[in-house]
């Protein structure tokens, strides 16, 4: 297996977790976790709509780790989805404040995913290209 398929699988099984805490239980998991009170059905709707992208974006990394033709596909997807959800975070710490720990952690976490994940997006780009001249 190579790095690129074990990065693939290390972000699917890191968001899982993250995906459930979501929308499992929100009412429970978001005010244990951050002091969220989830009591309506929107706010429930809306979580657990959350957590059905993460596990659906979960099932495409691990697609792209052991179906090769779609790992850069699974690449981009990752990339698109890290940078973008730092983007929001940091936005928000600029306007808000920070928030609590583990949020500016995921922030962090984010911000790494998809640097490495564009990483191997690039030099698996330049490999393909090498192999094929």
């Amino acid at each position: 297996m190579d790095n690129t398929s074990k990065f693939l699988i290390l972000a699917a099984a890191g968001l899982t977790p993250i995906a459930l805490s979501y929308g499992l239980i929100p009412s429970v998991s978001l005010g244990w976790l951050f002091g969220i009170s989830i009591e309506n059905i929107n706010g429930r709707h809306i979580f657990r709509a959350i957590m059905g992208l993460y596990l659906a974006l979960s099932a495409l990394w691990l697609l792209g780790a052991f179906i090769k033709r779609l790992q850069q596909h699974a690449l981009v997807s990752l990339i698109v989805f890290m940078f973008g959800l730092a983007a929001g975070r940091l936005l928000s710490i600029s306007i808000d404040g920070f928030p609590h720990w583990l949020l500016f952690l995921y922030t962090l976490l984010e911000i790494a995913f998809g640097s490495v994940g564009l990483w191997l997006y690039l030099r698996n780009k330049k490999s393909h290209k090498e192999k094929t001249l």
